[in-house]
């Protein structure tokens, strides 16, 4: 059994995840091979770069149809994190393609038009806070404002308020994490969040350990 499976589509930092892991004392696999996400507890979509080569990327190592199965058949935990997070939802304004329309939503560009707002820079990078809307495992320990390291020029917006996990600030409260089920997605880092990270990545692991 692989464990926990980082899903290798070359768009995302998987190295620094893994890395990230091992700090917290757990070993997890890099992989696109169809047996290891089959036998995975618990899968990560990591992701850096543009939505329309992401999908394109899974698509083209047939890693769709196994995710969705892992996901809504065998309801295993799945984590999208930055990109990853976006590719969950149903579409994005930065491409054409559909997303993997695993939660209800679509992701749009930060747009700042309003006086008081058009000094913010895109894209959102640096560090900033998250503010728990439900109760849920993957911020266990991490209930009162955290702070985590941000990249990105797009964010989600849901369909279903009660999918938004955690909001953010910046010129309005965005939807910075989310949870439907056993799917999980956060628009920041948390392997480059230090122990904001760590507690969210042994987290998400003792959920895959509890099914």
């Amino acid at each position: 059994m692989p464990g926990i499976v980082i899903i290798d589509y070359d768009m995302g930092n998987v190295g620094s995840i893994r890395n990230m892991f091992k700090k917290i004392g757990h070993d997890v696999t890099i992989s696109a091979k169809s047996e290891d996400i089959l036998n995975a507890t618990g899968l990560i979509l990591p992701g850096v770069g543009a939505f329309d080569t992401g999908m394109a990327s899974l698509a083209a190592r047939n890693i769709i149809p196994l995710l969705k199965k892992r996901a809504l058949d065998d309801h295993i935990p799945v984590l999208g994190i930055c990109l990853g997070m976006q590719l969950l939802t149903d579409s994005s304004e930065e491409g054409s393609l559909p997303g993997l329309g695993l939660v209800p939503g679509k992701t749009i560009k930060f747009n700042f038009t309003s006086t008081e707002n058009k000094s913010l820079r895109i894209p959102h990078m640096g560090w900033n806070t998250t503010t728990v809307q439900k109760k849920n495992r993957l911020f266990t320990g991490l209930e009162a404002e955290s702070r985590f390291y941000f990249v990105h020029s797009y964010h989600v917006v849901c369909a279903n308020q009660e999918d938004i996990l955690t909001t953010t600030p910046y010129g309005f409260e965005f939807c910075s994490s989310l949870q439907k089920n056993n799917i999980y997605g956060v628009q920041f880092h948390p392997e480059k969040s230090h122990k904001f990270g760590m507690q969210l990545l042994s987290n998400f692991f003792s959920i895959t350990q509890s099914l």
